[in-house]
């Protein structure tokens, strides 16, 4: 088909228009960078830190057997109050339990106190008999010793609670009453355990931990302590027991660990607990987990080096938590690639991701 002259005219120009447009397009891709074969990374740089081989371990609170006493008396009696409550936190001096003493016991210091009023008296008419020369200095010292018989008879049953009506059990110092061995009303002996006492200062950590473990475990290492259930803080201890036998019931190595003094504001006597003994410490490069990679030559990094990626091999020292330690050859300056480390080979190009300024 033959197409009018105009027609042919305007199908040249807009070639020519579209030429135009294709080779200025082509000048402008000229002048962008060639990014094609580089992997888009991230860097960081290793900073030189302490870091702590752990042992992680498991057990109660409970009261230290050095401080913890048993409250009695040495004579029986009727039990005819009780101030407190098992677990309850007392201050020093408060009232714990009131005692009506044993009635032979308040008879026997009633016979005492007879026998003191008589020797007091058979005393004085001998000091007269005396004065008057129809006594001898003998028979004064017998009456003397029969006045001191009976005073030390007296103090001794009043030491053994006949001497008042009502007797009371007083905490000796702050702390907390951990059991109570007698209800109201109970008779008891002498010498029996009315309650069981633990000062404030005196919780420790009754811990576990794997056998395998005790080769690394020493007294006097230090140990982080904190409570199994609800927000509590952490307590430094050490380790002042360390056992040699697997306990029967629960498999794992017994040791015992101090507490600070304040450990009861935050835990309570049998409470459970979770602790982290300290046995090394070490200097090493920390670095972000993500940068370790591994392969059958070991663990190793890619370090950023003239925009193309370099391995190193690293030893990893502590492999534990989101920041790992490390050792290899870099310092403080290297820019070690954490992502987009997994897509690198050694040599590899790569484009640092820059940080949008704001």
């Amino acid at each position: 088909m033959i197409r009018p002259f105009p027609m042919r005219i305007a199908l040249v120009a807009l070639s020519l228009w579209l030429s135009g447009c294709a080779a200025s397009g082509a000048g402008d891709d000229d002048d962008k960078p060639d990014v094609s074969g580089q992997v888009l990374v991230t860097t960081a740089t290793p900073v030189n830190q302490t870091f702590h081989d752990t042992i992680e371990a498991w057990g109660t609170a409970v009261g230290d057997p050095h401080r913890a006493t048993v409250i009695g008396l040495g004579h029986g009696g009727l039990v005819t109050g009780l101030d407190v409550a098992a677990g309850q936190t007392v201050q020093r001096g408060q009232a714990l339990i009131r005692i009506a003493p044993d009635p032979v016991a308040r008879n026997a210091y009633r016979q005492a106190q007879s026998a003191l009023d008589l020797a007091s008296g058979e005393l004085k008419r001998t000091e007269q008999l005396v004065s008057q020369h129809l006594a001898t200095q003998s028979q004064l010292a017998t009456a003397r010793k029969a006045m001191d018989d009976a005073q030390a008879g007296l103090e001794a049953q009043h030491a053994l609670g006949g001497g008042s009506a009502e007797e009371v059990i007083s905490a000796p110092t702050d702390g907390v009453v951990v059991a109570l061995n007698v209800n109201l009303g109970d008779r008891f002996q002498a010498d029996a355990a009315l309650l069981s006492f633990m000062p404030s200062h005196g919780l420790i950590a009754r811990l576990g931990v794997q056998p395998d473990d005790a080769a690394r475990l020493k007294t006097g290492m230090p140990v982080q302590v904190e409570g199994v259930y609800g927000s509590t803080v952490a307590l430094t201890g050490h380790v002042t027991m360390v056992g040699r036998a697997v306990d029967a019931q629960t498999h794992l190595l017994p040791l015992q660990a101090d507490l600070p003094a304040n450990a009861s504001d935050s835990l309570v006597a049998g409470s459970a607990v979770h602790a982290k003994i300290e046995t090394a410490s070490y200097n090493a490069w920390a670095l972000p987990r993500e940068a370790v990679l591994h392969d059958d030559k070991g663990d190793y990094v890619f370090a950023a080096d003239h925009d193309h990626a370099k391995r190193i091999d690293v030893t990893v020292k502590h492999p534990e938590g989101d920041t790992v330690g490390v050792e290899g050859q870099f310092d403080g300056k290297t820019r070690v690639i954490v992502l987009g480390s997994y897509e690198l080979d050694d040599g590899d190009a790569i484009r640092e991701l820059q940080e949008s300024s704001k």
